[in-house]
């Protein structure tokens, strides 16, 4: 065997390794995205609830004086970044990074809260604000870590640190679309949208009744909102995530396949080519001994 079907034989093995390596991580990657899938469809129905009826205490009622419905003039503005803690998942964490870029206007006027190694290892060496960062959790985010950011953005708020909050996070449309999304979480905005008649907030204040008052019940759905709009932007993420794992992974092994094919036809023709100079001398020697 020449030095040249050598190489091409170690390259194959080389490549064959690699291949096994991105199947399983695509078997991984898949498993991790049916449970992650799971948790987001069935956590939808609650949240969509809950925003309904946040909106229809509202609507009925009349605008409430809420502190977390103030409009501020203020440009100090709060970022919580949801990329992943790890790479080898396409365009994922950069789609997000970008959209979060384009969304800063101030560097110096922004605070940055980021959940993920990669988006904090990106605004860090760019030196932004980062006031709190949460790795290592990104695959499968708890409740309670959407709990703990929504209170630290509610303090801030509170104390007039920020004006306004967004969550920069991936919502999952399907195994092979995804899309970076930009949700307003803080102020809480009122837009009458008229859904509801005049006849219709007469007869629903007539039948609803909210104790201890309208103002208490939305005092006490508004964190709850909160919380739950922010694990529901991790959730989408983490389903996001490995859906664009998998579809990278699987992409990444087809390509592998390809590659093999082309160095065992270079193979087998480079063995054939040595195997006809090595029947051609043969002859020649033949030839010449007569």
């Amino acid at each position: 065997m020449t030095q040249g079907t050598r190489d091409i034989k170690r390259r194959i093995r080389s490549i064959e390794s690699t291949k096994q390596i991105t199947k399983a991580m695509e078997m991984v990657a898949a498993s991790k995205l049916r449970r992650a899938r799971e948790k987001a469809e069935s956590g939808r129905p609650y949240f969509e609830k809950l925003v309904e009826t946040v909106r229809e205490i509202v609507e009925i009622t009349g605008r409430i004086d809420n502190p977390f419905m103030e409009i501020r003039e203020g440009k100090n503005k709060a970022f919580i970044v949801v990329t992943a803690d790890r790479g080898l998942a396409g365009g994922y964490n950069s789609a997000v990074i970008q959209e979060a870029v384009k969304k800063i206007e101030d560097k110096e006027n922004t605070t940055i809260i980021s959940f993920g190694s990669k988006g904090r290892d990106y605004f860090k060496r760019r030196n932004y604000n980062i006031v709190k960062e949460y790795i290592g959790i990104s695959e499968e985010p708890d409740f309670a870590y959407a709990r703990d950011i929504g209170k630290r953005v509610m303090d801030l708020f509170l104390e007039g640190k920020i004006d306004e909050v967004y969550i920069i996070y991936t919502k999952f449309i399907s195994t092979l679309t995804q899309k970076p999304q930009v949700q307003r979480i803080l102020p809480i905005k009122y837009e009458d949208s008229k859904r509801l008649k005049e006849n219709e907030k007469k007869d629903r204040r007539s039948i609803i009744e909210y104790e201890p008052s309208e103002e208490g019940v939305l005092n006490h759905l508004i964190p709850s909102y909160i919380y739950n709009t922010i694990y529901g932007a991790l959730v989408e993420s983490a389903a996001s995530q490995q859906a664009a794992r998998k579809v990278a992974m699987e992409a990444a092994t087809d390509n592998a396949n390809e590659i093999i094919d082309d160095l065992s036809l270079t193979y087998n023709r480079a063995r054939q080519g040595a195997i006809t100079q090595e029947l051609t001398e043969i002859v020649s020697s033949a030839e010449a001994l007569k």
